[in-house]
């Protein structure tokens, strides 16, 4: 969902974050807990969180496994939730369900339908539905305008959080007293479902209103990468102050923006996985249901963090081609240019990931009907991956190899004060600006480091697993 186009909102401040060192060689780690980093310093007004803060406001509850490494039976938040002690919390409120196609059980069973079936035993009442980019059953466009309605099959008003209306209103609240969130996140900055989370979570504390997160894995496990987002480039592809991977479950999440960044904290309560390694989500081996229309598969939800910045260029990142954010191309990309974009990408020893040279006309987007010369992505340890690392050095070798890349917007991109595609997306000016100076990839990397264990700091209060 960079499948988003941003929606410009002012924002305040705080942050934190980690990576390879000076001589550009990979420290090992077990597992997917590494952050990626280096020696940048920190951008300018934001302010990180500070050392000392307290773990969890005092509204804020926890249900399920709690922390450390579990090894009982994995199960989802929702499942917990319909455990007979955890549905309490639901007792005589009214509920409102923020969801889509992602929101069911390891049975694939909808949330929805799970709580409604669930409203006479709970001693709870079903009040509305929210949804978020693309709807709550999924099947509007990247970018496209989400109305209003009512849900044929149970009846229930729809609210749309995506277009006009981002942040329910006091009005979209009365006939609510909880609000419940069940997406499927995917732990990019720039995929817009933890926004409607934010400011979902900011209206309930400004209304009074129950807060309930039911948690899911983060197929990126622990990976933090990336700059932290200065806040003057604030949008709905990145409001607040967090890396470009935040290395958090959506509950994990939550906890954070009441702790950070809410001016209000909400009444909040997570219910917990049970079972869950954040070091290997993929070991919950639940069933892969696309969140949005170009994220088909579990290893597109694993690049996507990194190759999503191909949007920024005049290079296609797939979308119209049955491998998006996997394949990038472009009709004036040469076979020779392929190989010499693949000869920089292997020099570099990225980890977990292989390319070939791949040809493609895509059915929509850019360059749509035209023979693209292109290559794929190839994950062969998602483990090990590294989304954000690998899609710099993805954009490096293309401005290095093909004198046709450009920035998407032209001429629009050229000034030190424009505010371009790339800028929202890494969180930065400054990616802009070394890219097109010169800078190798990993002088890049090396630049978000400081703010890498900083953010990497403050992870450690919120994290439940």
């Amino acid at each position: 969902m960079t499948e988003e186009r941003a929606v410009t909102h002012p924002v305040p401040q705080h942050s934190d974050q980690t990576q390879p060192d000076a001589s550009g060689k990979r420290e090992r780690r077990p597992g997917r807990r590494r952050v990626l980093a280096s020696l940048g310093a920190l951008p300018a007004g934001a302010v990180l969180a500070t050392a000392g803060a307290a773990s969890a406001r005092p509204t804020e509850r926890g249900k399920g496994a709690g922390k450390g490494k579990n090894t009982g039976d994995f199960a989802l938040g929702v499942e917990n939730l319909l455990g007979p002690d955890a549905v309490e919390t639901l007792r005589d409120a009214r509920v409102g369900l923020i969801t889509n196609p992602t929101g069911t059980d390891r049975q694939l069973r909808s949330t929805i339908d799970l709580l409604v079936a669930a409203q006479e035993d709970g001693g709870f009442t079903m009040a509305a539905l929210f949804g978020p980019e693309h709807g709550v059953r999924g099947a509007e466009p990247a970018g496209g305008s989400v109305g209003d309605y009512i849900d044929e099959k149970t009846g229930l008003p729809v609210r749309s959080l995506y277009g006009d209306t981002q942040k329910p209103t006091p009005e979209m609240l009365e006939d609510v007293d909880l609000l419940i969130f069940d997406i499927q996140d995917i732990g990019a900055r720039f995929y817009t479902y933890i926004w409607t989370l934010y400011y979902a979570m900011e209206a309930a504390g400004e209304n009074d209103k129950r807060f309930v997160v039911l948690d899911r894995p983060n197929p990126l496990g622990t990976d933090i990468e990336g700059f932290v987002l200065e806040p003057e480039l604030s949008s709905f592809v990145g409001l607040r102050e967090i890396p470009q991977t935040h290395g958090l479950t959506v509950g994990e999440l939550a906890s954070l923006f009441n702790g950070e960044f809410l001016d209000k904290a909400v009444d909040l309560e997570v219910i917990e996985m049970s079972g869950y390694d954040p070091e290997d989500p993929a070991a919950a081996d639940i069933p892969w249901v696309l969140p949005s229309p170009n994220i088909p598969t579990a290893d597109t939800a694993v690049v996507y963090a990194g190759t999503g910045l191909i949007e920024s260029i005049n290079i296609s990142e797939g979308r119209g081609t049955t491998t998006p954010f996997l394949w990038f191309g472009a009709p004036f990309i040469t076979e020779a240019q392929v190989d010499a974009i693949i000869m920089d990408l292997q020099a570099a020893e990225l980890p977990g990931v292989l390319y070939r040279p791949m040809f493609a006309t895509p059915v929509s987007s850019k360059h749509a009907g035209e023979f693209c010369g292109g290559l794929q992505l190839h994950v062969t340890d998602a483990a090990a991956y590294e989304p954000v690392r690998t899609g710099i050095h993805v954009l490096a070798a293309l401005f290095a190899n093909v004198e046709e890349v450009d920035w998407r917007e032209g001429e629009d991109c050229r000034a030190e004060e424009d505010v371009c595609w790339i800028d929202k997306l890494s969180g930065t000016k400054r990616t802009r600006a070394m890219l097109e100076a010169g800078d190798s990839a990993e002088t890049i990397v090396a630049a978000w480091r400081r703010e890498s264990r900083r953010f990497q700091a403050t992870t450690e209060r919120y994290r439940r697993y």
